[in-house]
């Protein structure tokens, strides 16, 4: 597979949650997917929701980091091996957001996937 027909990582991200889609380069359906709003984050989610003082911020570093990790294991059980992220979008985020979706980024290759762009973001320094 060529560098242009791989598979596309896209960042949907609010306050509230962080969905991480993989897509197919020549139909644009989700191949894959995994989300903060997934069973195992309700929990943690309830409890940022009722905590005092308010937060308006529902999911962290390590919760992406635990994002990406399920994605990166979805990949493999289909055979993916390798995806891009579309640098100019990620780079284009407000500072907070990209220093707390650098972990996803970083459990997806951890597994074994490679992230082709990703270590473009590097430089924007620590979580």
């Amino acid at each position: 597979m060529s560098a242009n027909h791989q598979h596309m990582l896209r960042l949907v991200l609010s306050c509230r949650k962080l969905t991480a889609q993989v897509t197919n380069p020549t139909t644009s359906t989700i191949i894959a997917m995994a989300s903060s709003t997934e069973q195992e984050f309700l929990a943690q989610y309830r409890t940022r929701l009722n905590r005092f003082p308010r937060s308006h911020h529902f999911w962290d570093a390590k919760m992406a980091s635990r994002v990406g990790e399920k994605l990166g294991f979805r990949l493999k059980e289909i055979g993916i091996t390798s995806i891009n992220i579309d640098i100019e979008e990620e780079l284009s985020r407000p500072i907070h957001y990209r220093k707390r979706v650098l972990p996803l980024f970083n459990s997806v290759k951890r597994v074994g996937v490679a992230v082709d762009g990703a270590d473009k973001l590097g430089e924007i320094g620590p979580a």
